[in-house]
């Protein structure tokens, strides 16, 4: 075994880092001192609900294309194949969903945090259980994806381990603390014209160097490497077709449907119908990047064939084996391993800094507001800026953490993983199960982070009992899912060995159908607890809450059976968001929201011809005060 290899950056490589900091931190200055200069929480928090379709679409994808989802998705490629590539055939159930149902639900009640649908629909415990299962996810989340990247760039380029992370980390707080959620956004849109370029750049080097694109595709297909249409139906089985293609469709509903920092900026935007747009808009761009993570498998294995890296100890792990061919490629090309690196942390500072202002704006629409009704402008929007700095701080704070936990790093991706699918069973209970109460949200919410955690943990002890101690882990995520998954319980290669069964076949369970395992576990517990504690009246429901998919799917049935299943209520209408005024009001009384229900359905029906705009704006007094209480 060879001794782990260190390349070194030259200056060139210091200063278009250098370049990609200041540059986001100068979008960030920006943005804090032009414009309404984030007076408001409505323009800090909500970015004055004014974004145009690109920039929303462009931050959407940088939001969940972290750094070691770069990382990830090469070695995953290099080692296993391209049958990862089958993943991009859930994008389209995966986002075509989130377009048609949940941003339509999301925008026409005119909301600041997605937590605050779940009192609308519920009530106010709903809403902290699902606010704080959030703010756990997010803040354990945050501070690997801030770490792993950084561990790595140190292990192979002797990069300053701290150096890098405190000096993202508080550019990364410095613009999302002052420029707001537009400052987030468009960093977002630079950093990933930067992703691009790093990533474009490696695989026409690398290609280029192995003899062109046709060689390279000769190689993997000699080394098996191009995968074909795996049907086997079997779930346990890591992925196959239907692990990726279906059990893929509720990872991306997870992230792109409920997640609180996407729901944030479909409602940044100017009008349903430009939130809509950028949900197809990051269709292409997903396909894109997909690829060009596949390919730049194809090229490490062009370059290494079998012989990779880690076999001949040059790297520990997959993370820094990707590391180690960018280096390598860029050897003689002083700058290109700077841009790679810029493009690396790229990824890192668009996922924390989307974490810090999601953060900033649950902690204080969902558990500073309702108990401050009164609160004057000023004071929220300073409480605003003190909570995203203050989640910087946290996030440091967990990258130490991280740093300490060692081989448990893993274990901090997986909890994250653990928690996406439990929250879209809860917005799924509400929003399909018209009949599903507030009691059985609760009780399925537990029992689907219960689920969780068993068959996470589970899998996770029995893996690490097979595992010989001198096997290297892959700690990194698969490309767009390492905020949804549990990548790195599963990347080991497997041995073939007899197939599991009982409570073993559970923990054996491919980490692609986490998601859709744990979300249907709240939706199940949910409607049998709903059932049996007395299931909600149609008239107790607010308006607007509920999508009415049952009443389509059970159009065979007649119109009064349909009526007691409770599926008849109808969407808010887009152009008049007049059934929402009522909950404005109540939010700015400081009254619950289902006290107002009834005023909803008079008010409805009262204001039936008036024509409002489609982004059913009230008078800008009436917004400015609702921001401000």
């Amino acid at each position: 075994m060879g001794e782990v290899v260190q390349m070194h950056f030259t200056t060139v490589d210091y200063v278009i880092f250098a370049v990609l900091l200041v540059a986001s931190a100068g979008i960030g200055l920006f943005y804090a001192f032009s414009g309404g200069r984030q007076r408001t929480t409505q323009e800090f928090l909500m970015a004055d609900r004014s974004m145009s379709c690109l920039p929303v679409s462009l931050s959407l994808l940088a939001t969940f294309q972290s750094a070691v989802a770069i990382l990830g998705a090469p070695s995953e490629v290099y080692t296993f194949g391209t049958q990862y590539w089958f993943l991009g055939c859930s994008y389209f159930l995966g986002l075509l969903i989130p377009a048609h149902v949940f941003i339509p639900v999301f925008y026409r009640l005119r909301l600041s945090s997605a937590y605050e649908y779940l009192e609308l629909r519920f009530n106010k415990t709903v809403r902290i259980c699902g606010t704080i299962t959030f703010i756990f996810q997010m803040v354990i989340y945050m501070g690997v994806v801030l770490y792993a990247p950084a561990l790595a760039l140190n292990a192979v380029t002797g990069f300053d381990l701290w150096g890098a992370v405190l000096t993202m980390g508080l550019v990364c707080t410095l613009y999302t603390a002052l420029g707001g959620l537009k400052a987030v956004i468009w960093t977002d849109v630079f950093q990933t014209v930067v992703m691009f370029a790093g990533q474009l750049a490696v695989i026409v080097v690398g290609a280029s160097q192995a003899g062109g694109l046709a060689e390279v595709w000769r190689k993997a297909v000699n080394g098996s490497r191009i995968a074909g249409l795996d049907l086997n139906p079997d779930p346990l089985q890591r992925h196959t077709f239907w692990t990726l293609g279906v059990g893929g469709v509720f990872l991306m509903l997870a992230l792109y449907g409920v997640n609180q920092a996407q729901v944030q900026r479909y409602l940044s935007s100017r009008t349903e119908k430009e939130a809509v747009m950028s949900c197809y808009v990051v269709f292409p761009c997903q396909q894109i990047v997909l690829c060009l993570g596949c390919l730049m498998g194809l090229v490490m294995f062009a370059r290494y064939g079998e012989d990779s890296p880690l076999d001949k100890g040059y790297v520990k792990t997959n993370d820094q084996m990707v590391l180690y061919f960018v280096m390598d490629v860029f050897r003689n090309l002083p700058g290109l391993p700077g841009l790679f690196v810029a493009c690396l942390f790229s990824g890192a500072l668009s996922t924390i800094s989307s974490a810090f202002n999601s953060l900033a704006t649950v902690t204080m629409e969902d558990l500073i507001k309702p108990h401050f009704p009164n609160m004057t402008e000023t004071k929220a929007i300073f409480l605003s800026k003190g909570l995203a700095l203050v989640y910087g701080l946290v996030c440091l704070a967990m990258a130490y953490i991280a740093s300490i936990m060692g081989s448990v790093l893993q274990a901090a991706f997986s909890i994250f993983g653990m928690m996406g699918g439990p929250l879209l069973g809860l917005f799924c209970l509400g929003m399909f199960f018209p009949w599903a109460n507030s009691v059985g949200a609760v009780v399925g919410l537990a029992a689907g982070l219960t689920m969780a955690f068993w068959v996470g943990i589970g899998s996770f002890v029995m893996r690490m009992s097979v595992i010989s101690p001198g096997l290297p882990l892959n700690t990194t995520a698969p490309p767009l899912l390492d905020s949804t998954t549990t990548s790195a319980l599963t990347s080991l290669v497997s041995t073939p060995k007899p197939r599991p069964t009982g409570v073993e076949a559970l923990y054996s369970l491919s980490y692609m159908w986490y998601s859709a395992h744990n979300s249907t576990t709240v939706v199940v517990v949910g409607l049998l607890v709903s059932l049996l504690t007395g299931p909600m009246k149609e008239k107790d429901l607010t308006p607007g809450t509920v999508f009415p998919v049952l009443g389509t799917l059970l159009f065979f049935l007649p119109e009064r059976y349909r009526d007691k299943l409770c599926c008849v209520t109808p969407l808010t209408q887009k152009h008049k968001d007049t059934s929402t005024q009522p909950y404005q009001m109540a939010k700015k009384l400081g009254i619950a929201a289902a006290s107002c229900r009834e005023d909803a359905v008079l008010e409805d029906s009262q204001m039936e011809n008036e024509d409002l705009d489609p982004r059913g704006d009230q008078p800008e007094s009436l917004t400015l005060q609702e921001t401000a209480l």
